[in-house]
């Protein structure tokens, strides 16, 4: 089988190597025939890596330990859910399952838009099979994940997963990140096909808008997710360290979110297309820069692999695509020239165009953080890890004003406003921002100044949000509807207004979580007898009392030994329930784990983490947090999806056949005039 499984992989490359060369080849010398053979294989990469995925799947479950890859990611009590998930739990299976997802991305735009975008098309097949030719190469001839054994007998055990992946958030973590980046390649190969047929109009934005949002939404996930499993299983009280691999997912979601404001720009002024295409490219080489990260194990962090030889070939993957994309867009500078220019600093374009600048100066800044330590090492022979109190200190003014435009921008007129037109609009949001201040101060007594501040802000662009929303109802109910219906129909007719305004509110929420757990977190760490208490106290939350009553075994169905504290928890002075903080070892990596108890309100967390006992347990130390509105960013961030979805579903079949029809009535009335 796991011959099979290698052939499928060699088979896959000769058909994406066979898609891009022929597809290139059709387009320069008008073969049509030559382009659906070329797509044709595109669709049969699809086949021959799903049974490729298939296959390792196969040799996973059955814990075939010939084959390394097995015998390195699972043994025989790991469970069936961890067995399958090990597809991406290691290096060669993680580039298999992206080259597969790549495939079957890739085959969903051949198959919908091949009618539509035939002249694009060629150069867009040329474009994925070559994305796909390299991670199928690096499969093939560098990480196989079919490699056999050099012992016989084989093993009767394997070593099974790292402990830190068996937690369903980090299960399902790696496949959203992948997602998201995998997705990112077909806006690229749209940009680059347009750029190649000289079409220069926003077409390929159009085309592919959809498709951007599906980046940005797995890119989104992933990165929620990722720091849920944080918070949820290492064990340290926080949800982001700024480890460098989180960083790397981060960067390209920082180009694709002004990404996803300047096409508006090109679409609704026709302008910004040179700064469009610069985004694209940038998002598109930071998505291989992140992936470079992770997969080559350059930079130290628990999310990466080892370090391997595909380092070097992905920089020159990387190198290569670059320059490839640069040469096409500076050839084609003069055509990209955009047809309107901006008319006054007061407008909706001028913030637009703030906005995109704060974020690619955040990106920046987190990119330069993120590789310093191989700057440094490079240079100076030492390796300088640039911390957590760098990022913060660098990036919260920029986060600041990001969250202050997106309450600006939606308001401001396109083309110019007034300043008076500015007063008017932005009274009462600037009104509930001072009164939001004067309650935090007086009545709840938050006197840190950066923390008035952030709530102010997030008062300012909530209420903002709230009035767009507001006004767009009370003129429906005008007209006969009721408030919901209102509400439902205003949605449904410009999804992606109010769902990107949904995605506004999201990023508030999750911002007004960060705040108050960055400013507000209170931490302690004691050793108490059975039968002792310890208490940890906040200034705006009161007292917690945590009483100690000993430890337990609890039963496992894999190689754990758990270990769990039994504990009681007054607030307050009265009595609200009990926590159970767990210590897990893993008897085969000989590794143990730290999973806090949490008791969680809408006001905070009290989040307790068993860190050691002695004599079998008649004394034991406890970690115990307070982390003031941190459960904001996880309902932010289901807000912040919910509202990318919206933003993203397609039009009902009637609208967009009517839209359809209204665009090919308007092109003829063109041609006859």
């Amino acid at each position: 089988m796991a011959n099979v499984g290698y052939v499928t992989l060699l088979l896959s490359l000769v058909l994406a190597s066979y898609s891009a060369i022929v597809s290139i080849i059709g387009a320069r010398h008008k073969i049509p025939e030559l382009v659906t053979s070329a797509r044709n294989a595109a669709l049969g990469v699809v086949v021959f890596t799903t049974l490729s995925v298939i296959i390792l799947e196969y040799l996973l479950i059955t814990t075939n330990y010939q084959v390394k890859y097995v015998y390195n990611t699972t043994n025989n009590v790991a469970p069936l859910f961890f067995k399958i998930t090990a597809l991406w739990g290691s290096q060669a299976g993680s580039l298999l399952f992206w080259a597969w997802l790549m495939s079957i991305f890739a085959a969903m735009v051949m198959v919908r838009k091949w009618r539509v975008m035939r002249t694009l098309m060629p150069y867009v097949i040329s474009i994925t099979q070559v994305n796909l030719v390299f991670f199928l190469g690096l499969v093939v001839f560098v990480s196989n994940p079919f490699e056999l054994q050099d012992v016989f007998p084989p093993p009767i055990d394997g070593q099974g997963m790292n402990p830190l992946l068996r937690h369903f958030g980090m299960i399902i973590h790696p496949p959203m990140l992948y997602i998201g980046f995998v997705s990112m390649v077909i806006p690229y190969s749209f940009a680059m096909a347009a750029l190649i047929t000289g079409q220069h109009d926003d077409v390929w934005i159009r085309m592919t808008r959809r498709w951007t949002l599906v980046s940005w939404l797995f890119l989104s996930l992933g990165l929620l997710l990722g720091g849920w499993w944080a918070y949820d299983v290492l064990g340290w009280g926080g949800y982001w360290g700024w480890d460098p691999v989180e960083n790397s997912s981060l960067i390209p979601w920082l180009i694709m979110t002004p990404f996803l404001h300047s096409v508006m720009m090109q679409e609704n002024r026709k302008m910004l297309k040179r700064w469009n295409m610069t985004l694209i490219i940038l998002a598109y080489s930071l998505m291989l820069n992140g992936t470079f990260i992770t997969r080559a194990g350059v930079v130290a962090s628990v999310h990466t692999f080892a370090q391997s030889a595909i380092g070097p070939l992905f920089l020159i993957f990387i190198s290569i695509m670059f320059f490839f994309s640069l040469y096409l867009f500076v050839n084609h500078w003069d055509e990209l020239r955009s047809d309107n220019e901006l008319d006054l600093l007061l407008s909706r374009e001028s913030f637009f165009l703030f906005n995109n600048l704060i974020f690619i100066g955040l990106a920046v800044v987190v990119w330069w953080g993120t590789h310093f330590p191989l700057f440094s090492e490079v240079f100076t022979g030492e390796k300088i890890v640039v911390g957590p109190p760098f990022y913060e200190k660098t990036t919260a003014p920029l986060w600041a004003v990001i969250v202050l435009l997106m309450g600006v921008a939606p308001l401001i007129p396109w083309r110019r406003a007034s300043p008076t037109q500015i007063i008017a609009l932005f009274r009462w949001p600037a009104i509930v921002a001072i009164f939001t201040v004067a309650v935090l101060y007086l009545a709840i007594g938050i006197t840190l100044w950066g923390a008035l501040l952030g709530f102010a802000l997030c008062a300012f662009t909530l209420t903002v949000t709230v009035i767009e929303y507001w006004r767009g109802v009370q003129a429906r109910h005008r007209k006969g509807e009721s408030y919901p219906m209102a509400l439902l129909q205003l949605i449904a007719r410009s999804r992606r207004r109010y769902g990107g305004y949904l995605v506004h509110i999201g990023v508030i929420l999750i911002a007004i979580g960060v705040v108050g757990s960055r400013f507000y977190q209170v931490q302690t760490q004691r050793n108490v007898a059975i039968g002792e208490s310890f208490s940890i106290s906040s200034e705006l939350l009161g007292v917690y009392e945590i009483t100690y009553h000993g430890l337990r075994s609890v039963p496992s169905m894999d190689d754990r030994i758990n270990t769990e504290a039994l504990l009681s928890v007054q607030y307050n002075g009265e009595q609200v329930g009990e926590l159970m903080p767990l210590r897990e070892l893993f008897v085969l990596q000989q590794q143990p784990m730290t999973i806090p108890d949490k008791r969680s309100t809408l006001a905070a967390d009290l989040y307790v983490i068993l860190a050691g006992w002695d004599n079998q347990g008649e004394t034991a130390t406890f970690k115990a947090y307070i982390n003031p509105l941190i459960n904001w960013i996880w309902i932010g961030g289901f807000v912040l999806i919910c509202g990318t979805l919206v933003a993203a579903w397609p039009p009902s079949l009637n609208r967009e056949v009517t839209t359809t029809s209204r665009s090919r009535l308007a092109k003829a009335a063109l041609a006859s005039q």
